[in-house]
């Protein structure tokens, strides 16, 4: 090898970067390790730590629908609690998938309560709108007035509104137009819209994302903007 190329091999060893390591694993609490440990066991073991989880689950569900309750009054007793049940039933089956994903970031209690609380809520929404038609026109556009503005302020307003209104016609797919009305002007819950609608959290997200791209596109071109619409 000439003195060149050697110099050359040296120099790109000295500066090539070294390779990223990977972040240390958490040291699971004792208490956590337990419950994974029981939970991946075979026999009465494991049905013991099912069992213990799905009464864990029960109460979190239960004090979810409990807080919850004021604002569906036509809900009897006996449906709430078919509601928690149901809501623990399937946040057990959700934590059992995931065991692996268990990072240790708090105790395992905590992280499993929160499947349940959030079935729970997922539940009651969808009750909540049972039997209700779920509106895709615009219904809420005077939500986006402001009352007492200044003239110019108020026209400025009143013009940008209107282009607002005509770009979600005219702009966006109908599809994208659904899911942005529905979910931003009406108030629809997006686990009752994505059941309607045969689909899932996810797609709704990146729809509503792009209908808010496009829109914040057609504004910029026609030199206004919405001035709370966070940067993406």
């Amino acid at each position: 090898m000439s003195a060149l190329n050697a110099a050359t091999v040296a120099l790109v060893e000295r500066v090539s970067p070294l390779p990223a390591l990977a972040p240390a694993p958490r040291l699971l609490d004792t208490e956590s390790r337990d419950w994974l440990q029981s939970l991946r066991a075979k026999g009465a073991t494991g049905e013991d730590a099912i069992a213990r989880l799905h009464a864990l689950l029960l109460r979190a569900a239960r004090f979810e629908v409990a807080r919850r309750r004021p604002t569906l009054p036509h809900l009897r007793g006996d449906e709430l609690e078919d509601i928690a049940t149901e809501a623990a039933d399937d946040a057990l089956m959700s934590v059992l998938r995931r065991l692996d994903d268990f990072r240790g970031a708090s105790r395992f209690t905590t992280w499993a309560y929160k499947f349940a609380l959030l079935e729970a809520a997922v539940k009651l929404r969808k009750r909540a709108w049972q039997g209700r038609e779920v509106p895709l026109e615009p219904e809420g556009w005077g939500l986006f007035s402001s009352a007492g503005l200044e003239p110019d302020a108020e026209a400025e307003q009143q013009e940008l509104l209107e282009t607002l209104q005509s770009a979600i016609a005219q702009v966006l797919t109908p599809h994208q137009r659904n899911v942005l009305v529905a979910l931003a002007l009406n108030g629809v819950p997006i686990d009752v819209l994505a059941e309607r609608l045969n689909t899932n959290r996810g797609a709704l997200y990146k729809t509503l994302h792009d209908a808010r791209r496009k829109l914040r596109k057609h504004l910029q071109e026609h030199g206004l903007a919405l001035d709370n619409e966070e940067k993406r």
